[in-house]
C-alpha cells in the first residue's frame, strides 16, 4: 500500500503510467521466479552457460568436410557445383540489377540495360542447358509408363518411390510426376524462344512471365508431389525389392567354360586402331551411336539415352551460347560468351570420360599407367583428359574390350558354381569381385556369354548354364 500511495503523489505522471510502476513493482520476475522455483534451479535459469544447461558445443569441422571432399570428388558433383555457383553469381547481379544497388556503379541507364540483357542471357542459357541435358531421360521415363512391363516397373520404382517398394496407384502418381517435369522443360524451351528471338524492347512481358512462372512451379510441385502423395509414404508390401544384377567379364578356357577374369586388360594400346580397323572407322564416323551401344553392352542404360545425351553435351552450349550472344551490345562480353560455348562443348567430351570411369572401376581394368604419371597418380583424371584430347582412339578401345570379353552376370556363375561345374576358390577368391556391381536397366533371365572370340563380335544371349552342362557331359 505504501508503494501505490507514493505513486500516487507523483503530479508529473498521468494515470497510465503510475498504473504500470505500480503493477511492475509489485509482480517483479524474480519475485515469480523465487517464490515458485527452487534455489538451484533458479540460479541455473539466471545464467545457463554457467553450470551447463545449455553446454557450448563445439562444431566437428572434420565431419562435416570429410562427405563435402566425397561429394566433389564425383565429376557430375563438380559439374553441378560449377553450375550452380554460376547461377548464383549471374542471379545475384540480376537482382541487384533490378533492386537499384548498382546504380552507383552503373551511372548510365545504357550500361545498366547491357548487364541487365547480358546476365538475363546467361541465366536462360544455363537453365536451358540442365533442362536439355535432363529431357531425354525423361523422355525414357514415358516410354517405360506407356510400356509398363515389370522391369519397367521396377526402374521407375526406384526411381520415384521411396524404398523402391509398390505403392497404391503407382502409374498415375508417376505420370503427374513426370508430365510435371516435361511441363518444366516445355516452359523452359519457350522461355528460351522469346530470350534469343525477341529483342529486348519488344519482348513479350506477360509471355515471358507466364513461361518463368511455369518453369519455375512445375519442378516445386513435382518435388512436393513426390513427398506428400503415395509415392514419398511407407507402405507393408510383400513384394521383395530386387537387388543389383552384378556382371563381369569372362572369356573361355581351353575346354570351352566360363571363367571369370579377375584382372582383365584393355584389349591393345590406346593408339592401336589397326588391331580392329572396323571399329576405328565406326568409332570415327559414328562416334555417338558407337558409345551408346558400348554403354548399353556394359548395362550402363538405355542405348538412345546416352546418345542424345552425349550430343546434346556437345553441341548444345555451342549453338545456346553463341545465339545468346547475339542479343548482347557488348563486343567484349560477346566475344567471351562465344569462347564459353565452344569451351563447353569441347568439355562435352567429359561424359565418355565419365562413363569410361565407371567402366574401369566396375570391371577392374587396369589404368593408363604413363598418363596416370601426367596427372600425379590421379587416375580418374588421367581418363578424362584421354577423352578430352584423344576421344576416338579412348571411344575404340573400350568398344574392342568390350567385343573381345564375354559379359555375364556373377549370379549365374554363383549358380553354376553350386552345381559343381566351377571351383569355388577359383571363382570367389578375389576381392575386386565386391565393387564389379553394375546396376542394369534391364532386367534378363540369362546370361550373355555368346561371343565368338575369332570375330570379337558379341552374338545373341544364350543361358550359360546350358553351355556349360553340354561341354561337361561332351568331356564325359
Amino acid at each position: 500500500m505504501l508503494v501505490i500511495v507514493q505513486s500516487l503523489q507523483e503530479p508529473t505522471l498521468d494515470e497510465n503510467e503510475i498504473m504500470l510502476r505500480t503493477i511492475s513493482s509489485v509482480f517483479k520476475p524474480q519475485r515469480l521466479i523465487s517464490h515458485f522455483v527452487s534455489s538451484s534451479l533458479r540460479e541455473n535459469l539466471m545464467n545457463p552457460f554457467k553450470n551447463g544447461v545449455f553446454p557450448k558445443k563445439k562444431i566437428d569441422w572434420s565431419s562435416i568436410s570429410t562427405p563435402c571432399k566425397q561429394w566433389i570428388k564425383n565429376p557430375l558433383n563438380m559439374a553441378l557445383f560449377l553450375w550452380i555457383t554460376c547461377v548464383a553469381v549471374s542471379g545475384a547481379i540480376l537482382f541487384l540489377l533490378m533492386t537499384g544497388m548498382l546504380n552507383r556503379i552503373l551511372t548510365k541507364e545504357s550500361q545498366r540495360e547491357e548487364w541487365f540483357e547480358a546476365n538475363n542471357q546467361i541465366l536462360n542459357a544455363l537453365f536451358t542447358l540442365m533442362c536439355l541435358y535432363q529431357h531425354p531421360k525423361r523422355f525414357y521415363h514415358v516410354v517405360l509408363l506407356l510400356r509398363w512391363k515389370q522391369k519397367d516397373i521396377t526402374i521407375l520404382r526406384n526411381l520415384y518411390c521411396k524404398n523402391g517398394t509398390s505403392k497404391p496407384h503407382e502409374f498415375f502418381h508417376m505420370m503427374v510426376v513426370v508430365v510435371l517435369l516435361h511441363v518444366n522443360c516445355f516452359a523452359q524451351y519457350a522461355l528460351c524462344s522469346l530470350n534469343l528471338g525477341f529483342d529486348r524492347s519488344k519482348r513479350p512481358a506477360v509471355g515471358v512471365g507466364i513461361c518463368v512462372s511455369i518453369a519455375i512451379a512445375a519442378p516445386i510441385f513435382a518435388a512436393l508431389y513426390c513427398i506428400f502423395s503415395p509415392l514419398g509414404k511407407e507402405y507393408e508390401s510383400d513384394e521383395e525389392v530386387p537387388s543389383e544384377m552384378s556382371f563381369s567379364f569372362a572369356s573361355r578356357n581351353d575346354h570351352g567354360l566360363v571363367v571369370m577374369e579377375y584382372t582383365p586388360q584393355w584389349r591393345g594400346g590406346l593408339f592401336d586402331l589397326k588391331e580392329n580397323l572396323y571399329v576405328a572407322y565406326q568409332t570415327l564416323f559414328c562416334g555417338f551411336c558407337t558409345f551408346g551401344r558400348n554403354m548399353k553392352r556394359l548395362h550402363f542404360g538405355n542405348i538412345y539415352v546416352h546418345i542424345a545425351t552425349f550430343f546434346l553435351f556437345c553441341m548444345a552450349p555451342f549453338c545456346i551460347l553463341n545465339l545468346a550472344a547475339l542479343h548482347i551490345d557488348d563486343e567484349n562480353l560477346r566475344r567471351i560468351m562465344g569462347l564459353t560455348g565452344i569451351l563447353l562443348s569441347i568439355s562435352g567430351l567429359l561424359y565418355g570420360g565419365y562413363w569410361r570411369i565407371q567402366m574401369r572401376k566396375r570391371f577392374n581394368l587396369p589404368p593408363n599407367s604413363n598418363n596416370s604419371k601426367l596427372c600425379c597418380g590421379n587416375q580418374n583424371l588421367s581418363d578424362c583428359l584421354q577423352w578430352l584430347f584423344c576421344c576416338w582412339c579412348s571411344l575404340a578401345q573400350e568398344v574392342r574390350t568390350v567385343e573381345f570379353y564375354d559379359i555375364v552376370e556373377s549370379e549365374c556363375l554363383c549358380k553354376n558354381q553350386n552345381h559343381g561345374m566351377f571351383n569355388s576358390s577359383s571363382l570367389w577368391s578375389s576381392p575386386s569381385l565386391s565393387n564389379n556391381k553394375v546396376w542394369s536397366e534391364e532386367y534378363s533371365d540369362y546370361c550373355y556369354s555368346g561371343e565368338e572370340q575369332k570375330n570379337h563380335v558379341m552374338e545373341a544371349p544364350i543361358s550359360l548354364r546350358t553351355n556349360v552342362e553340354d561341354d561337361a557331359i561332351r568331356e564325359n
